[in-house]
């Protein structure tokens, strides 16, 4: 069921979608070669607990992990897309990474991710990156009421492929509002014209997965929740919940 929401209840989503944008920052801002993921994910929580907000990632368990998530934040490297668990592992000079991270306020949820470079960045990686952030802004910007789902899907889709990049068939973004995932699901792909009408107060996570070898199959870490390239070529994953609005999109996850 799709729930459309009040301008008072997009309010309080633009408040969560804050405490995000702040949280990654934080993450970002501790990334540096010698550094592990797991400091990352201790930035974020700072946050999130300053701001009184609870993690919808974590304890997070959908039917395909065989464990709940163990950290609030989803930190993946260079060949993997999306869902890394922050470990151990050390950031090295020219790794590629991407940090997921929501925040529950109030009742109200917002998730982003952004993807950038550690140390001395590959032009290739930065060309990736750009394109994943063409991707999403095409996205976002094809949010329009009077369209639907597939003219989101479909514009996304586009740069991907102009930019000859894959992208994981089974991963997209989401309906969210009261809760991370809601309907309606918003694949990277699509026909323009079908799928769920947009109407002011529909509330999405855009997220476009990039990988740039150009294939879309990927495969699943023993761990049950990092998910790679099969080719090992480097992933980029960027995001931004929005509210649909009779004045355009809003992106509810800024700073």
């Amino acid at each position: 069921m799709v729930e459309i929401k009040t301008d008072t209840a997009l309010e309080a989503m633009r408040e969560a979608g804050r405490v995000v944008a702040h949280a990654l920052a934080a993450a970002r801002a501790a990334a540096a070669v010698g550094v592990r993921l797991s400091a990352l994910d201790e930035a974020a929580r700072a946050v999130l607990t300053e701001a009184g907000a609870r993690s919808p990632f974590l304890g997070y368990q959908p039917s395909f992990a065989p464990v709940p998530f163990p950290a609030v934040i989803c930190a993946s490297v260079n060949d993997a897309v999306s869902h890394g668990i922050p470990d151990g592992y050390r950031l090295r000079d020219g790794d590629l990474v991407s940090v997921d991270c929501g925040a529950e306020l109030d009742g109200w949820t917002g998730d982003a991710a952004i993807s950038f470079t550690v140390g001395t960045p590959r032009p290739a990686d930065l060309e990736l990156i750009a394109a994943t952030q063409r991707a999403l802004d095409a996205g976002i910007a094809a949010a329009t009421t009077g369209r639907r789902i597939g003219d989101i899907s479909h514009a996304i889709g586009t740069v991907a492929r102009k930019a000859g990049c894959g992208m994981p068939a089974d991963f997209g973004g989401h309906g969210i509002g009261r809760r991370m995932h809601e309907d309606p699901h918003v694949p990277n792909r699509g026909r323009p014209g079908r799928g769920f009408p947009l109407r002011h107060g529909l509330t999405l996570a855009i997220e476009p997965m990039l990988m740039a070898g150009g294939h879309d199959d990927y495969r699943t870490d023993p761990d049950g929740w990092t998910l790679r390239t099969t080719d090992g070529s480097r992933a980029a994953h960027i995001e931004h919940t929005i509210a649909v609005t009779r004045d355009g999109p809003r992106v509810l996850t800024l700073p």
